[in-house]
């Protein structure tokens, strides 16, 4: 069980940082030097798990939150992790996520040194049922699927369905008799180590956050839906840079093209992240679904163009070489499919229809 102790109603459970402008921007630098000199295993779960703690010790996980001003830093800091490793983002970028979760709906202190991860998918064949004990205290049967990093982090923030609605819970993950972890359908070569796995719940112990569908319904859902594009262009970033580099010692024509072509859709996406981000800021009380989609949506295909001229003009060598390299070709592809590609420019058509030409204009 949660303790629930520390937690003061309307107050963000961490020390606010939001403010301390000239500290978070260093931070930037400080977590790009930090991550230089790790020393980690890119396909082991536990090495992963490892360098994550380093982070939290570190106080990298403190970012800002969104909406608070700062949301550009704290994207900043996600495209930093990210172009170190996506499977060490994907557990960085969950972690720090529940910890705005928790904030924004006013939920309790994060014990120290825990480790968070998010957990949302709704697939038709697992759910995770939950009954109400006394005052905020859930008890929770069934199975929640694509559970990344379920064993390495301390702490779960899930939705369960309680009385037929959808519920945000905060489980503590050391309850061996209630909870098992499951990765043996976890068969992917990209993102392997992220682990993620099937959690089955046998009246397991866990505090309930906030009310009924608070956690799709708060402004923050698409404020941190937008972020995760931070996490991609992060990525894109690092292989842009290895082509650069390659031009760098040899510049010809065909790859200076290909190079060009990448400072296009790269300068692009940073573009509409920085926009996305200061209206972020400015209307932190409103959900910004569009506005996050447009974001997501352009870096998803500056992406996809960079890992296109990318592999095109260094051919096999580096896929084939270059372990960091090839890692990440294998890793973004998976890393980019949250994304709901047409079915998210379809919400984007609609929008367009409504409001006609104003989202147009310069």
């Amino acid at each position: 069980m949660l303790d629930m102790r520390n937690h003061v109603a309307g107050v963000s459970a961490r020390p606010p940082h939001n403010d301390v402008r000239d500290v978070a921007d260093a931070r930037v630098a400080a977590l790009d030097a930090f991550l230089r000199n790790a020393r980690f295993h890119a396909d082991d779960p536990a090495s992963l798990g490892n360098l994550l703690v380093e982070l939290i010790d570190h106080g990298f996980d403190r970012l800002p939150f969104p909406g608070g001003g700062r949301t550009l830093v704290r994207w900043q800091m996600l495209a930093t992790v990210a172009g170190c490793d996506l499977g060490l983002v994907k557990l960085f970028e969950g972690h720090t996520d529940a910890l705005a979760i928790l904030a924004e709906l006013n939920g309790f202190r994060p014990p120290a040194r825990s480790r968070w991860g998010v957990w949302a998918a709704e697939p038709p064949d697992a759910r995770v049922s939950a009954t109400a004990l006394r005052g905020s205290q859930l008890r929770l049967s069934g199975v929640k699927a694509w559970c990344s990093g379920a064993s390495i982090v301390s702490h779960g923030l899930l939705t369960v369905w309680l009385d037929g609605e959808s519920v945000l819970a905060a489980v503590d993950m050391q309850q061996p008799s209630s909870i098992s972890i499951d990765t043996s359908r976890w068969q992917a070569v990209g993102m392997r180590a992220t682990a993620s796995a099937d959690v089955s719940f046998d009246h397991a112990l866990a505090t309930r956050i906030g009310g009924p569908h608070a956690y799709v319904r708060r402004p923050g859902f698409w404020h941190g839906g937008a972020g995760i594009a931070a996490c991609w262009y992060g990525a894109a970033a690092r292989l842009g840079q290895t082509l650069r580099d390659a031009a760098g010692q040899r510049a010809d024509a065909h790859r200076l093209a290909h190079l060009g072509a990448v400072d296009v859709a790269l300068s692009g996406a940073a573009a509409v992240l920085r926009e996305t981000a200061a209206q972020i800021d400015v209307n932190s009380r409103d959900d910004l679904q569009c506005e996050a989609l447009r974001a997501r949506l352009v870096v998803e295909s500056a992406v996809t163009d960079v890992m296109t001229h990318v592999t095109r003009t260094l051919g096999a060598d580096p896929l084939c070489r270059d372990a960091r390299f090839a890692h990440a070709l294998a890793d973004l592809p998976v890393f980019l499919r949250q994304s709901h590609a047409e079915r998210d420019l379809a919400v984007l058509g609609e929008a367009s229809l409504k409001t006609g030409d104003a989202t147009w204009t310069l």
